[in-house]
């Protein structure tokens, strides 16, 4: 949602920015019904500052920034912000994190970049090798994504710690391809790996928040701008959306790369399920 993104970039924002910022924030819905004179005299700052700070969300002007987060409040389902409390009942439950997720998988739909997916998607196909790095949560996203595209033919790894993945990193050379997986994108070991494979040669693809050190690495950026420190139970919604982008260049990658590459990979499917068959029945 937009106003997660707002959330996530406050720190980078100017002094007046940010005012804008939490003005927007502490009442959306009425900065969606007023006009943009209303907004700088309840922010106090001049109507400039107002375009300034638009521009600097990636918008053209108030009025494209006015209409995304009329999109974005109308999209959200109820349940978006209530936090999962020590009374709730199991269908209490049901409702708030299914809704977050839903809001979560809807946001991520709409600002998902295409172009950027398909520069993504142009290394990833003529890659000599893939290799996914991530730490904690962002680890599990990356052996999620290896388990997806090891059957694309490349030679594909994941590294979640920080000492192999420095190492593997420093190996890289050009014609590699380097998947950097972050949800808060600071994070100074993954950095430094990233770093040493752009030093190498290697293309490198990070998924992480907008404006954080980790972005402005990357080769091609997908930006995933969620926020955090909501509560512990945040982080649930956010790695549904960093595993949705992981399927959709998986998907995209077999894709690219024709009828011939599919049906290896009908095959490999083929061959795993007669597998499991002979496994079963001597098992049984």
């Amino acid at each position: 949602m937009l106003l997660d993104s707002i959330r996530t970039q406050l720190d980078s924002l100017s002094k007046s920015e940010r005012k804008v910022a939490l003005a927007v924030l502490e009442h959306p819905t009425q900065t969606v019904n007023q006009n943009i004179t209303a907004l700088a005299k309840s922010a106090q700052v001049s109507e400039p500052t107002v375009v300034r700070f638009c521009r600097t969300l990636g918008y053209d002007g108030w009025h494209e920034f006015k209409l995304k987060l009329a999109q974005g409040l109308a999209l959200a389902l109820p349940g978006l912000n209530e936090q999962p409390t020590q009374d709730d009942l199991a269908a209490d439950l049901v409702n708030k994190i299914c809704s977050r997720s839903i809001n979560t998988l809807l946001d991520l739909r709409n600002n998902l970049d295409p172009e950027a997916i398909q520069k993504a998607l142009d290394i990833l196909s003529k890659a000599n090798k893939i290799e996914f790095y991530g730490q904690g949560t962002s680890g599990i996203v990356a052996a999620d994504a290896q388990h997806k595209f090891f059957r694309s033919g490349v030679p594909t790894v994941a590294y979640a710690d920080p000492h192999i993945h420095s190492i593997a990193a420093a190996l890289l050379r050009t014609g590699d391809a380097l998947v950097a997986i972050s949800q808060r994108g600071n994070s100074p070991s993954l950095v430094r790996s990233v770093k040493l494979a752009r030093r190498g040669g290697a293309e490198v693809i990070v998924l992480a928040p907008s404006g954080t050190p980790l972005a402005d690495l990357a080769t091609v950026l997908i930006p995933i701008d969620l926020i955090f420190n909501i509560d512990p139970y945040t982080p649930i919604s956010a790695r549904l959306a960093y595993l949705v982008v992981i399927d959709v260049l998986a998907v995209g990658l077999a894709l690219q790369r024709g009828p011939e590459f599919r049906k290896k990979m009908q095959n490999a499917q083929k061959a795993l399920q007669e597998f499991d068959l002979q496994f079963d029945s001597f098992i049984g």
